[in-house]
């Protein structure tokens, strides 16, 4: 009876992650139907490497690659959330409410469509309607290698032994340099894909890139 009652269980239940396979081989599967039934056939270095006025279903890609890009992104992010704020956890559909991984979806899928609709707007305002076009169809092929980094972030987030508090910093560090960068290869890009008159790239930038990113690091972490 003593030795029952000091004796300690060592066995440790390992964290399930079913979900995060389900999400990743979702998005899997859409990259499949993209480059299969979307881009007829297309190989990789295609797609990558296509013009614009040779490309055809420039939207349903660039939707396709949104969706998978938010997903990876959530899947990611929500294991560094410090908790669903209050007035969000009390909102309730059928019995069910959001966990970290909802709201974090939920916050970078309206982030996107409120970024997307305002960039949107802003081509609108300056009549170049056409390079708005072009630019989505360009940021596409920059969110689908990106897209392709996160799958492997998550992967070796869940499924390998890192310490996921000092990993934290080599994210940041991550995600800067790929802002840094994305910031470079839509001013350099040779589609010139943004305004032609440099205060409007000044404004894009600042307005729709800095500004939205900012805002949703508060949502999500304070």
């Amino acid at each position: 009876m003593l030795l029952s009652q000091n004796f300690v269980n060592h066995v440790r239940i390992p964290e399930n992650n079913d979900w995060v396979i389900f999400i990743l081989l979702a998005c899997i599967f859409l990259y499949l139907f993209m480059m299969n039934i979307v881009e007829r056939g297309a190989n990789l270095k295609d797609f990558l490497l296509q013009k614009y006025f040779d490309a055809s279903n420039n939207l349903a890609s660039w939707i396709i690659t949104s969706c998978v890009l938010t997903l990876t992104l959530a899947v990611l992010l929500s294991q560094y959330i410090p908790i669903v704020p209050k007035y969000i956890a009390d909102l309730q559909v059928l019995g069910y409410q959001l966990n970290k991984f909802g709201y974090c979806l939920s916050a970078i899928s309206i982030f996107y469509l409120v970024k997307s609709t305002l960039g949107f707007l802003f081509y609108q305002s300056i009549g170049d309607n056409k390079k708005w076009l072009v630019f989505y169809f360009t940021s596409t092929k920059f969110y689908f290698i990106l897209s392709f980094l996160l799958i492997i972030l998550c992967v070796t987030h869940y499924y390998f032994p890192v310490d996921r508090n000092k990993i934290f910093f080599y994210y940041l560090g991550f995600f800067s340099f790929v802002f840094i960068f994305k910031v470079f290869f839509y001013l350099f890009h040779k589609n010139n894909i943004l305004p032609e008159k440099w205060y409007y790239k000044f404004l894009y930038i600042c307005t729709l890139q800095i500004a939205p990113l900012l805002l949703l690091w508060k949502l999500l972490f304070f």
